[in-house]
């Protein structure tokens, strides 16, 4: 197991190498790796271990009885998922969680995690912080995702989007974690009508694109403009 990893991300954020190892222990870790395109927990299960991405991708995604998907939320390495129903371990999931690459996750017994461990480990504490600044990270990223999807027009959804990613990056030229159909689904919009909108806009100047490259030509965000660096 990758302690040195582990102990940099945020949920062991403020732990040694050491330290990581002996409270993976007093949580039960078992890492289990996952093909591309698997579901690793499905919509109406209930879940007791949170998950804590190590390698690869992740995908949450809720699909309605029609079969339309809508990604609720992308998981990248160092993330957790299903944090908050293995805390609540009788509310039915209300997603899918899919992995988008070759992964490998490393899951947790929030069990033990919520409630002070036998052996009085020193830094159980400070797990239930990083655990709580986790979840408070992640009701953030699903009230930007509301705000990503509130505009009516297709274009203002993909400028509200690219936009934060341009801040988030901190530059013109980011790389989005979708494929088409994954963005298509992101803002909740038809993929033909994005792609049509994403040549629209490419054919006015406003950005470039390939795959899921983009280059901002010009984006304004929170009342300023960013402009792309020479």
């Amino acid at each position: 197991m990758d302690y040195k990893f582990i102990s940099e991300t945020e949920l062991f954020a403020g732990t040694t190498q050491e330290e990581t190892k002996i409270m993976l222990k007093c949580l039960g870790a078992e890492e289990r790796r996952y093909p591309k395109d698997h579901t690793i927990y499905h919509m109406g299960q209930t879940v007791h271990r949170l998950g804590l991405l190590l390698e690869g991708g992740v995908n949450i995604v809720r699909t309605d009885v029609w079969g339309n998907e809508n990604i609720i939320g992308h998981v990248l390495p160092g993330d957790v998922f299903a944090e908050t129903y293995a805390c609540n371990p009788e509310e039915p999931m209300m997603a899918d969680v899919m992995t988008t690459l070759e992964s490998r996750v490393v899951f947790l017994d929030v069990g033990k995690v919520i409630q002070t461990c036998s052996s009085s480990c020193d830094h159980h504490e400070r797990l239930i912080r990083n655990l709580l600044v986790t979840m408070s990270v992640k009701n953030l990223n699903l009230s930007r995702k509301i705000n990503h999807i509130t505009p009516k027009t297709i274009r203002e959804r993909l400028l509200s989007y690219l936009s934060w990613e341009a801040v988030r990056q901190g530059k013109m030229y980011i790389d989005i974690p979708f494929s088409r159909q994954q963005l298509a689904d992101y803002l909740s919009v038809d993929r033909s009508a994005l792609s049509s909108e994403l040549s629209k806009m490419q054919k006015e100047g406003l950005l470039s694109y390939k795959k899921n490259h983009f280059i901002l030509k010009e984006a304004k965000t929170d009342g300023m403009y960013l402009k792309m660096e020479d």
